[in-house]
């Protein structure tokens, strides 16, 4: 029996609903925590962070990819320059962050698409480029950015404490 690759037909990105928050907030922590990119595994202070998707909403637009049956597969926080939420945009970019994809949402184009949608948002919102923070463990994710046409930029990389350095991209639109 041929296998059936999923599409983007299988599932739809919009904003994220207060009801989401919750679930969204777990699959978030928990790709952070599976795929052990925190310090400080179930102890690392950031998990807070991850799981307040009500908080980001305050300061971002955050974004859920669904299935047919209305189930979450991920997430993202798309940022515009000025918010409490941006650590790289500045006029006339946007960013985004925490992007997450869910095991079952692995593997059929989820994380792509809600990389497109954050794209679309911000050529929509009149910016002229997009930009992310990333870990270097984060090869799927730099994979994605690449085939999108994101470039390393080197020169923005930082590091929000000593111990872990972000590398950076960005997209001109």
């Amino acid at each position: 029996m041929e296998q059936r690759k999923e599409s983007e037909s299988d599932f739809r990105i919009r904003a994220a609903e207060p009801a989401e928050y919750e679930v969204l907030g777990e699959i978030t922590a928990r790709a952070y925590l599976d795929d052990g990119l925190l310090d400080f595994g179930a102890g690392d202070p950031y998990l807070k962070t991850l799981r307040d998707v009500a908080g980001r909403a305050e300061g971002s637009e955050v974004l859920v990819a669904v299935d047919r049956a209305g189930a979450v597969l991920g997430g993202v926080a798309y940022v515009g320059a000025g918010s409490a939420w941006a650590d790289l945009a500045g006029d006339g970019e946007a960013e985004f962050r925490m992007l997450a994809v869910a095991p079952g949402g692995r593997g059929r184009g989820v994380g792509g698409a809600l990389v497109r949608a954050c794209v679309e948002r911000a050529r929509a919102d009149g910016c002229v480029r997009v930009r992310l923070s990333t870990q270097k463990a984060m090869l799927s994710a730099h994979r994605i950015y690449e085939r999108l046409g994101f470039v390393r930029t080197p020169e923005r990389d930082w590091a929000p404490y000593t111990e872990l350095v972000l590398l950076t991209y960005c997209l001109e639109i």
